[in-house]
C-alpha cells in the first residue's frame, strides 16, 4: 500500500499549488491562488493537498463552514483536481484518504460543486464514480447553455432577424480593461431592476483579477451613438469561453445589442474555442428556469449540459475500501 498523506494548504504552498493547477487535466485559472484569494476575507479556506510519498498528486480547493467542507463556495466550479496521468484506482484511494482525513478532523460533510465536462482537457469522471460508491446525494443540478463551436451555427429565424436589425444601427464592439463603465451603467442597474441583486464581483475586484489574468478575463462593451448599451465579461480557458456576466440596457431588444455582441464573439473572437458557455438561466438555486433567457441562448443554437452538486458524509470513506478486487 502506497503512503498517501493529506494536509491543509499553507501560504508557502503557493508556488507548488499553482504549478500543479497549470498541469492538471481538470483545472482552470479559477483554481490559481491569485483568483481564489481575492475574496479570502469572505471564506474560511480549507483547501487540501494530497501527497504520494513527497509528490503532490491531487488538490481540493475548499472552504469550511461549521463542520461542512465546500468545494469552493467562491468559485463557479470545483472538486478534486488530478494530474493527467491519474488512474481510477489511485483516484478512488485519494478520495477515500481525503474523506477519512476530514472525518478524523471533525468535518462531517463534504459538498462538491463539480467541474462541467466541457472544461476538462481529458476524461475525468473518477470523482463521479467514487461519489456513487459512497452513496453521495445529488443535491442540485444546473443546466448550462453551451455552443459546440465545432458544429455549424444554427441560429433561429428570430435571432437572424435581430442580427439583421442590429446591423443597421451602426453598433460597435470594443474590448476594454475598464470595468467601471459596464458595471455602473449597465450591469448593476439591470440586476437591481430585474432581480434586486448585485454582481458577485465588484468592478474593482474584476479589474484586479484581470491584472492577474489578462488573457483569461476579457471585457467587451457595445456602443450606440457613443454610449454604452450592453456588454459581457468573458472568462476564457483553454477550451471554453464563458460569458460570466451578460447585460444590456432597456434598448437591447430595439437595438439587438446583445445579439450583435455575441455574434461577433462567436464568429470572430472565440471561433477557435471548443465551446462557448452562455452559463445558466436558473433562479431559486436551480429550481426555476428563466424561460426568456433560456430561449435567447438556445436561439443561437446552444444545447444543454449539466453541472452537478453532491453531498457526502465523510464517515462514508469506508465504502471506498476494498473496491478493487
Amino acid at each position: 500500500m502506497k503512503n498517501y498523506t493529506v494536509r491543509r494548504y499553507e501560504a508557502n504552498d503557493y508556488a507548488l499549488w499553482n504549478a500543479f493547477v497549470s498541469s492538471a487535466k481538470n483545472a482552470t485559472f479559477l483554481f490559481h491562488r491569485d483568483f481564489m484569494e481575492y475574496h479570502s476575507d469572505r471564506f474560511s479556506d480549507y483547501s487540501l493537498l494530497v501527497f504520494e510519498q513527497d509528490k503532490l498528486i491531487s488538490i481540493l480547493p475548499a472552504n469550511v463552514v461549521g463542520t461542512t467542507i465546500f468545494s469552493h463556495q467562491g468559485l463557479t466550479y470545483g472538486g478534486f483536481v488530478f494530474d493527467a496521468k491519474i488512474k481510477l484506482g489511485k483516484a478512488i484511494t485519494i478520495i477515500k484518504t481525503v474523506l477519512q482525513f476530514l472525518h478524523e478532523n471533525q468535518i462531517t460533510t463534504v459538498q462538491l460543486k463539480l467541474l462541467p465536462a466541457i472544461y476538462q482537457t481529458a476524461f475525468s469522471e473518477e470523482v463521479e464514480y467514487a461519489l456513487f460508491l459512497t452513496k453521495a446525494q445529488l443535491i442540485r443540478r444546473d443546466c448550462l447553455s453551451v455552443m459546440d463551436m465545432k458544429q455549424p451555427f444554427s441560429f433561429t429565424k428570430g435571432r437572424k432577424h435581430a442580427l439583421q436589425r442590429s446591423a443597421k444601427k451602426n453598433l460597435t464592439v470594443k474590448e476594454e480593461t475598464d470595468f467601471d463603465l459596464f458595471w455602473n451603467t449597465v450591469l448593476i442597474p439591470n440586476l437591481d431592476k430585474k432581480h434586486k441583486a448585485k454582481p458577485v464581483h465588484t468592478a474593482q475586484e474584476m479589474a484586479k483579477l484581470q491584472q492577474y489574468f489578462p488573457q483569461n478575463i476579457r471585457q467587451f462593451n457595445v456602443y450606440y451613438e457613443g454610449n454604452i448599451v450592453a456588454g459581457t465579461t468573458v472568462f476564457v480557458t483553454d477550451r471554453v469561453a464563458h460569458s460570466q456576466y451578460i447585460s444590456g440596457n432597456d434598448q437591447k431588444s430595439e437595438l439587438g445589442s446583445l445579439d450583435f455582441l455575441h455574434y461577433y464573439l462567436l464568429t470572430e473572437v472565440f471561433a477557435d474555442k471548443a465551446y462557448f458557455d452562455f452559463g445558466t438561466s436558473h433562479e431559486d438555486n436551480g429550481q426555476k428556469i428563466n424561460e426568456g433567457l433560456l430561449y435567447w441562448k438556445e436561439s443561437f443554437g446552444a444545447k444543454t449540459t449539466v453541472q452537478d452538486f453532491y453531498e457526502v458524509p465523510t464517515a462514508n470513506f469506508s465504502r471506498l475500501e476494498n473496491v478493487l478486487i
